[in-house]
């Protein structure tokens, strides 16, 4: 009964999120870009919080900012995006007091990888946003249960002290093998299961980043906002760096790959 208290917000919150999240991904156009920008907002303002707690009207200020700026880098012309993307690490700079290399860094990585998931949404529709999140996803799970099973050596105990080569691994064979399967089922071409293997492992250096800044700033989690999980950092951290990757690999790579 006592283990059940302690998992039942975890399972409703996770329950509700998978259905929020489906539902929104489905529904694509503005209810995606919109729910995208809000919850870039919100992770960086737990971001802002996690770097310079003292600066908590300043965070909410931040992450206004970020929400705004991704609306309009999708609404107003090509000329402006860029600047727009930008402007919210850079406002952060000037308006927190500590660690502003960390800031600017993870705050434009952030906003980036918000900005190409509602891009690719628009234009590569909605399978290749369920091939990102099953990619993460069963690099995820593939990953906690061989690291549990198998054990071994230790990736990156400085960053992630629970983490093994064997759960990493894992991971990249599951992500391969979700590229697999949408490469039978779609035109995208066996390389899709290479570059799910890539994607997993920039997922994994995602969760890497923030686990780093979480242990330099010394807590446990981004926030309180999703009970039984943390924050919307702690949950979809692995997510932006498999969108990030996906963002830089296609402004220099043309990946037919993801053209289901």
């Amino acid at each position: 009964m006592s283990n059940w208290h302690y998992l039942r917000p975890r399972v409703i919150t996770g329950v509700l999120l998978v259905a929020v999240g489906l539902a929104v991904i489905w529904a694509g156009g503005t209810v995606f870009a919109v729910t995208i920008a809000l919850a870039s907002g919100l992770m960086i303002w737990e971001l802002a919080r996690m770097i310079d707690p003292a600066r908590a009207t300043q965070a909410i200020q931040l992450g206004v900012l970020t929400a705004a700026c991704l609306l309009l880098a999708r609404y107003l012309g090509a000329i402006f995006v860029v600047p727009l993307l930008i402007l919210p690490a850079v406002a952060g700079a000037l308006l927190l007091q500590r660690h502003h290399l960390i800031w600017g860094a993870y705050a434009l990585g952030l906003t980036l990888a918000g900005y190409s998931l509602g891009l690719f949404r628009d234009s590569h529709g909605l399978a290749w946003v369920i091939w990102l999140v099953l990619v993460v996803v069963a690099t995820d799970i593939a990953g906690y249960f061989a690291g549990r099973i198998i054990g071994g050596p230790k990736f990156w105990p400085a960053v992630s002290p629970k983490k093994t080569w064997a759960g990493i691994v894992a991971g990249w064979i599951a992500a391969g093998g979700v590229g697999l399967a949408f490469a039978l089922l779609t035109p995208a071409g066996p390389g899709l299961a290479l570059l799910s293997a890539l994607v997993s492992f920039a997922s994994q250096m995602g969760d890497a980043a923030e686990s780093a800044i979480k242990r330099r700033m010394g807590v446990k989690d981004s926030s309180h906002l999703l009970p039984g999980h943390g924050g919307l950092l702690d949950r979809f951290d692995a997510l932006l760096g498999a969108a990030l990757f996906v963002l830089l690999l296609s402004l220099v790579f043309d990946m037919p790959g993801l053209r289901f």
